[in-house]
């Protein structure tokens, strides 16, 4: 018997949303504005590792170089609505967000809890990691309170973070770590995940708003 050879027709090519392709908006949020505060050695080291991670762009959010109030009001002062709605457009364009975070007292500082209560969509349906410092403990009871307060605002918190154990005896004085390739792996397997969560909520979003 004779038979005919079937050509499967070619499978539909995945359908891929416009920003499929596009680096992912990756903002640091500084957690301390303490005087003399160690914050930016620790931020600063991190955003050159970001920017050198591919897929992100980098915008460093920080409570010492904004003017937000420290009251919460549905209707704030004319001197505040313009720093209030600068901060909230770069967090509502941020596609995955990064605290970086010393430990005060057990906890986080309350710049940090002022800058996150502020907002409330801008935070929804993104991801959120940390990068962490400070003395034995390394900022790490910090991170696990921020993880409660993220979940409530309807974010994602990325399992691995970045710390940093007695952190000022571990860079230099050109702000880099004096043994690099422990931090330095840590981040990037931090940014992978950071970055395969951004992505996958990316387009979660564009395709089904979140309804938070």
């Amino acid at each position: 018997m004779e038979t005919t050879a079937h050509t499967p027709s070619p499978s539909p090519s995945p359908t891929r949303t416009p920003s499929a392709g596009r680096p992912l908006k990756l903002a640091v949020v500084v957690a301390s504005n303490r005087e003399g505060r160690f914050a930016p050695v620790v931020a600063d080291w991190f955003t050159s590792r970001a920017r050198r991670h591919t897929g992100f762009t980098v915008d460093v959010i920080d409570p010492a170089r904004t003017e937000l109030p420290t009251a919460l009001t549905g209707d704030p002062s004319p001197a505040h609505r313009e720093p209030l709605a600068e901060v909230g457009a770069r967090l509502a364009a941020a596609d995955a967000f990064t605290v970086v975070t010393p430990e005060y007292n057990h906890s986080y500082p309350a710049p940090l809890k002022n800058l996150v209560d502020w907002y409330h969509a801008e935070w929804h349906a993104k991801p959120v990691a940390f990068v962490s410092y400070g003395g034995v403990s390394g900022g790490l009871r910090a991170v696990e309170h921020l993880r409660q307060v993220f979940a409530e605002l309807h974010a994602v918190t990325v399992r691995d973070t970045v710390s940093f154990h007695q952190a000022w005896g571990l860079f230099g004085d050109d702000g880099e770590p004096l043994d690099p390739a422990g931090p330095d792996g840590a981040a990037k397997k931090m940014l992978d995940q950071l970055g395969w969560w951004g992505r996958a909520l990316r387009t979660a979003r564009a395709e089904h708003p979140y309804a938070g």
